[in-house]
């Protein structure tokens, strides 16, 4: 687990998905925009993923390791499902690139209701799951409004990172702003968080 100081010009990347059209099938955009801070915007990396597919993971490894931001010190993400049910294996991707990994989530999910729906179109259900429950526990930060969860960084750090990111919303900006752009290239304009 890293335990280190926070600095207030940190240097994140927060990656978001794309909107898309059809379950099981097609692709949309993964975002990652690279910031210091809550400041200043340092770049932009992208992929393509397959919407409920099994390759989100993989696609942020390569954005993160072939990037030129060789200074990151944290993975942010909203949430850990990308198009669709295309679920991010947290322990895979905090070793695969050294960085601790924060997921934030607006609504607090329901996992029973998320395994049912697994359970239900995936023949890889199992696997699935397990990925879920392997992101470790779902902690509050504002009641009702923001939740967390911390891989490889003790939760009270995880907290001063998000609020050190954050600006003029409850989502940290590296966050907000993957989200503008995921949709705005998958709609043509950005949509409202």
């Amino acid at each position: 687990m890293h335990f280190y100081k926070i600095k207030t010009q940190i240097r994140v990347v927060g990656f978001d998905d794309g909107t898309f059209r059809f379950k099981g099938r097609g692709k949309t955009i993964l975002v990652g925009v690279v910031m210091k801070g809550n400041e200043e915007v340092l770049g932009v990396l992208t992929r393509w993923i397959d919407v409920d597919g099994r390759d989100a993971t993989e696609k942020m490894i390569d954005a993160i390791n072939r990037s030129r931001f060789k200074d990151l010190r944290i993975i942010m993400l909203k949430g850990i499902t990308y198009g669709g049910f295309n679920l991010i294996d947290v322990k895979h991707l905090a070793e695969e690139t050294g960085l601790p990994v924060i997921v934030v989530i607006r609504k607090k999910p329901d996992l029973n209701a998320m395994e049912r729906a697994l359970r239900k179109h995936f023949s890889d259900a199992e696997e699935r799951i397990a990925l879920l429950r392997k992101a470790g526990e779902v902690r509050e930060m504002i009641r009702g409004k923001l939740y967390y969860q911390a891989f490889n960084i003790p939760p009270e750090q995880a907290e001063e990172v998000i609020n050190i990111t954050r600006k003029n919303s409850l989502i940290p900006e590296p966050l907000r702003l993957a989200h503008m752009i995921a949709s705005a290239v998958m709609c043509g304009e950005s949509r409202r968080e």
